[in-house]
Formats: structure tokens, C-alpha cells, sequence
């Protein structure tokens, strides 16, 4: 039979539609959705059929036609198992929020809010004050305000200050962080004239001297924070201090780029030191800049801190209103910082609670997962690791911790097989085993992972 006489076989759309899976479908999805998809599912058996494949039945076609609608609507964001010990992990979302963020965000969603409305004068109010007192208090700056991440809050203060003029950098701070993200072209987009001192390794404060006196329409210092790298040997760079003091000198401003935002000591907890907010304000900075969603531990957002006769007028600049964030984010934000406020920072906020976690809590959940999987059949081991920060913060620093790994002559496979769960465990291989670090997985998780990975183990 000729594959063209053969075609008159498929049945049509509107047989289909009859069909009782296809009726299912509809309830589902919806009539015109399901149509789409049995004409796809059609258009695909026609060229089956035409290079000679057999021709499949109502319910063959149907089931292509459900199989794409569950792909339709399957969500490409979704919740996911973090068993990698990466505490910031940027592909996973960065920083989880806490309990209070996450019903405080529930409650405001549900209905309307005060977002820019003044209860007190009964008329419009404006956003940028939800959060500010609080930023105030914790950092001692002058002014505040939020935007919807780092990268815009930068962006914002160079081009408020420095459009169409100079702003000064140490070339050792001209990196890229991930995604591509590099700080020349944040300055250039800015409209600010970027003026290069020093070298890659060494820029001494007379190389800023230099550049201030020699360009009359130098506008700012900028100081970069190093993020996820961190140059060693021989190498020099002016304090946050000394930075200031020149800009007095010569009447230039000066804008610190954190990146992370801690507002807590890192070195508490047998990391390095990493440059803390308060210290910025402290120093003098008239501009600080920093991310909600790393150390600080909250959502993603882009912090602007400093004198007021700077950060005020950001507030009304018209690039202002296409960073704004929206209420979610500064519900979130606004109880994050209520935790540190209240000295519950260590307890409540997650990114805090994983970096002040214990090895003796570490080793006796750990214990309880091998005893777990033992009960499957499973011949699991807990040994010795490293938790790192992630995140561009703290860049090299790890904390002991310990792994439970899982013996398979097929680490990729089960790794893979991990990530099919629902939710999906997001694991690490390591010398030929695949392992879980219990520091970034909460406790509520555990059952559910440990489930998923005797299942998939059990498949391999």
C-alpha cells in the first residue's frame, strides 16, 4: 500500500474528540489546548507514516497529544533538594527565605497592601520607604533605598552621579561574575567614562591621586568588590579609607560596590573576613551597594546605602521606576531585616543558620541518613568535606562539614536519576561516589530526599 493511501488510515480531529482519553483531556486542559495538540500529534504521525512507519491508533494519538499537554504545563520553576553543601548556590536560587519572610509574603499577596499607599494621610505613598528605617538602623547610613538587584543598584548610582563623566577604578577590580555580568559594561551603560588606574595586581593610592588630578570631570571612585575570585601574591589596593580621603581631598564621592552585604562577622565561624556593610558606611563610602539575596539572606534585591545627599537623589532619577521592586520583594526584605533587629539572624535566617551549623549536628544527621539508607540495602558512608559560601562571596573559604556518600559503579547515572525525583535532589560526585551534604538540605527535606534516592537507586 502506498504510504499516501496509507495516510487516509490517521483519523481526523474531530474523531479523536470523541474518543474517551480525549474527553479527559479536555475536563483538563481545556478544549482549544487539546485540539492544538491532537493537530500536532497528527502532523507528526503524517511524517511517520510517509517514511514508512506503521500508523497509530486513536489512542496512540491521543496519548501524544496528553504527553505534550503535561509538558505545556509542567513548571520550569519549581522547588528543588539542594544536597550540594553550596550555601548561596545562585542556579538554585540563591538564598532561601525564612519561615516569618515567607508567610509575611503570603499575607500580602493575598489581598492589597500599603506598597505606595500613607495610611496615617489617608493619600499615595511611596515605596521606597518600606525597608528604609530598618537599613538605617542596622547600618548607620544616612538614606536608603532598594531597587530589584545589585547589578541595577550600581547601574543607578553611577549613572545618577557620573553620567557623562569619569569614574575611577582599580583595573584589578574590573572582573566578570557569573552569568556574564562585567563591570566595565555595567560603567559604560551608565554613561559614566571609565578611568583605569593601576595595574591587575598593585594600585597604590597615588595612581587615584594621579587621575584625579590630571581629569577635571572625574565624578566618582568606585570600588569593586573582588566576588568570586580573589588575587594572591603580590598584590596591593588602597583601603575603603584611604579611598575616602581622597575623594574629601578633592571633592569626589565614592561608590562601594559590596556585592554580598553581610551584615554579620563572618569570621565568627572560621571563615575569612568579608567587608561588612556598616564598615562601608563607617569608612565614609557615600554610596554602598549590595545584594539582597546573599549573606544578608534575603530576596533578590539591589541595596543602596549612604549620605543622604547622594542617595536621595537616586530615589527620583528616572531609572529609579524600571528597577523598582515590587511588593513580594520588600515584604521579604522588610522581615529579613526584622530578624537581625532582633538578634535572631543565627536562628532564623537559613544562610546564617547553615554557616553557624555545628559538625557535631552535621555528623549526627548524617549518621541518621546512613542508617536510612542501610535499612534499604544501601551501603552509604559518612565522610569527611567541605561546605563552601557561594554565591561570589567569600570566594575560596570553605567550612568542614561531613557528606554522605553513596557507593554506584554508575556515579553520573544516579546523579542524573537524583535530579528526576520530585522534587528534584541536586547532588555532587565526588572520587567516583555521588554525595549529599546535610548542611544545605533542611531537616523537613531529609525523608523525602533519602526516598528518592533509594528509588533511584533501586532503578539503576
Amino acid at each position: 500500500m502506498m504510504n499516501v493511501d496509507r495516510l487516509r488510515q490517521l483519523p481526523s480531529v474531530d474523531r479523536l474528540l470523541g474518543l474517551e482519553p480525549a474527553e479527559a483531556l479536555i475536563e483538563a486542559y481545556g478544549r482549544e489546548q487539546v485540539v492544538d495538540a491532537l493537530r500536532r500529534a497528527l502532523e507528526g504521525a503524517r511524517e511517520e507514516v510517509m517514511s514508512g512507519e506503521p500508523v497509530p491508533d486513536g489512542e496512540a494519538l491521543t496519548s501524544r497529544a496528553a504527553e505534550r499537554l503535561e509538558s505545556l504545563v509542567a513548571p520550569t520553576l519549581r522547588p528543588v533538594i539542594n544536597g550540594t553543601g553550596v550555601i548561596i548556590h545562585t542556579n538554585l536560587g540563591r538564598a532561601p527565605l525564612s519561615a516569618a519572610a515567607r508567610e509575611a509574603v503570603e499575607a500580602v499577596s493575598r489581598g492589597y497592601s500599603t506598597l505606595e499607599y500613607d495610611v496615617g494621610a489617608g493619600a499615595r505613598g511611596h515605596r521606597t520607604v518600606h525597608a528604609e528605617r530598618l537599613l538605617l538602623s542596622l547600618t548607620g547610613a544616612e538614606s536608603a533605598l532598594v531597587v530589584n538587584n545589585n547589578a541595577g543598584a550600581v547601574l543607578l548610582a553611577l549613572t545618577g552621579l557620573a553620567y557623562g563623566r569619569g569614574a575611577i577604578i582599580s583595573r584589578g577590580q574590573l572582573v566578570e561574575i557569573g552569568g556574564g555580568f562585567r563591570v566595565p559594561d555595567v560603567m559604560e551603560q551608565s554613561g559614566a567614562r571609565l578611568i583605569e588606574v593601576g595595574t591587575t595586581n598593585r594600585t597604590h593610592p597615588y595612581d587615584y591621586e594621579r587621575a584625579l588630578e590630571g581629569n577635571e570631570d572625574a565624578a566618582v571612585i568606585l570600588r569593586a568588590h573582588h566576588s568570586n575570585f580573589r588575587l594572591v601574591g603580590f598584590t596591593s589596593e588602597p583601603s575603603l579609607e584611604e579611598l575616602v580621603g581622597l575623594g574629601e581631598k578633592h571633592g569626589v564621592p565614592v561608590i562601594d560596590d559590596l556585592g554580598s552585604g553581610a551584615l554579620l562577622e563572618t569570621s565568627d565561624f572560621g571563615l575569612a573576613h568579608e567587608p561588612m556593610v556598616q564598615e562601608s558606611v563607617e569608612a565614609g563610602a557615600a554610596v554602598v551597594c549590595f545584594s539582597g539575596d546573599k549573606l544578608l539572606g534575603g530576596p533578590q534585591a539591589g541595596i543602596i546605602v549612604g549620605k543622604a545627599a547622594y542617595v536621595d537623589p537616586l530615589k527620583s532619577h528616572p531609572l529609579t521606576r524600571a528597577l523598582r521592586p515590587d511588593k513580594v520583594c520588600l515584604t521579604a526584605l522588610q522581615e529579613t531585616l526584622l530578624h537581625y533587629l532582633r538578634g535572631e539572624a543565627l536562628e532564623d535566617i537559613p544562610v546564617w543558620r547553615m554557616v553557624a551549623m555545628s559538625l557535631e549536628e552535621i555528623e549526627q544527621r548524617a549518621d541518621g541518613w546512613r542508617e536510612r539508607l542501610g535499612e534499604a540495602g544501601i551501603r552509604a558512608s559518612v565522610v569527611d568535606g567541605r561546605s563552601t559560601v557561594g554565591g561570589g562571596s567569600l570566594p575560596g573559604e570553605t567550612l568542614p562539614t561531613k557528606l554522605v556518600a553513596v557507593p554506584t559503579e554508575h556515579p553520573d547515572a544516579l546523579a542524573s536519576g537524583l535530579r528526576e525525583g520530585d522534587p528534584p535532589v541536586i547532588a555532587r560526585i565526588e572520587d567516583g561516589r555521588v554525595v549529599m551534604d546535610p548542611r544545605t538540605v533542611r531537616e523537613e527535606e531529609a525523608r523525602t530526599m533519602l526516598e528518592i534516592v533509594i528509588e533511584a537507586r533501586a532503578r539503576l
